[in-house]
């Protein structure tokens, strides 16, 4: 058994949970590499025990439900009051493209029971094609909101679209622009740690680039960087301490050191896997 701080916990700003893989759209260059073709989800028992592992030892001002696409889970609902029960003061966001709200009536019950729980919708191209898919998105939440009192957040997320990574599958390469500091500051998710496997990772782009590099041939250039070591829940107090300190450090060189801004392709598309790609 982890014994608790006996003095305050590390803090973190924000800590981030895949409850599913796989995604219904296909946003080149996403962080997460949600445009890679994954699949799987995470259990409710996996998860518990995940988050039973830190929740005594750190504090979490903000817990993201995601992906992926986090309604691919049949189980969605469930992750809300789970994470309550860790975190009782956190606010929880589960962040969403919106598409497969419609498998989840249950949902807006569960954050109306909970104020400090709310819903963020990920709109992700405003072509008309889009905006069209979206409408029954839309009425949906409408129809949440006058029955149940959510309110849900909308999010423009391509606007100021960057790349994390050159490429895509076999022939994707990380930056190495040489200063991971400058990366670590123009980092959108700088402060955005992830659990996986009941270990903390600094962010996204490290904690599924071991996916990654389980589905394609990545080249050596990606090495270093699938050697980074996440935050075992063995730590000392003193490790953790450190690690919820850190801003940059080495690993941080994998992403670029300028802000690399591009025009989103519509992602209702997605792209056809490159030949060579394993899975």
């Amino acid at each position: 058994m982890i014994r608790p701080f006996s003095h305050p916990k590390p803090a973190f700003r924000k800590l981030e949970l895949h409850v599913a893989h796989g995604c219904n759209l296909a946003c080149e260059s996403c962080s997460h590499y949600s445009n890679h073709g994954h699949a799987g989800t995470v259990s409710v028992e996996e998860a518990d025990r995940w988050m039973g592992l830190w929740s005594g030892r750190v504090s979490v001002s903000r817990f993201s439900l995601l992906g992926g696409e986090p309604t691919i889970h049949p189980q969605l609902p469930k992750f809300v009051g789970l994470v309550r029960r860790h975190w009782p003061k956190t606010q929880i966001e589960i962040v969403s493209n919106g598409f497969f709200l419609h498998r989840h009536p249950s949902l807006p019950a569960v954050l109306a029971a909970d104020p400090d729980a709310r819903l963020i919708i990920s709109v992700h191209h405003d072509s008309d094609e889009y905006q069209e898919r979206l409408k029954p998105v839309f009425a949906l939440l409408e129809e949440w909101r006058r029955d149940h009192g959510v309110v849900a957040k909308i999010r423009p997320a391509s606007k100021n679209w960057t790349r994390r990574y050159e490429g895509f599958g076999d022939a994707m390469s990380p930056f190495e622009d040489g200063d991971p500091r400058k990366s670590w500051e123009i980092c959108p998710a700088r402060y955005c740690k992830q659990l996986l496997d009941g270990q903390i990772w600094k962010c996204a782009p490290l904690a599924y680039l071991p996916m990654q590099k389980a589905k394609y041939r990545l080249s050596e250039k990606w090495d270093r960087y699938l050697a980074y070591k996440p935050l075992d829940a063995g730590c000392s107090d003193a490790e953790l301490e450190v690690f919820a300190a850190m801003e940059d450090e080495a690993a941080c060189g994998m992403c670029p050191a300028k802000a690399r801004f591009f025009e989103l392709p519509v992602p209702l598309r997605r792209p056809k896997t490159r030949a060579g790609a394993a899975g």
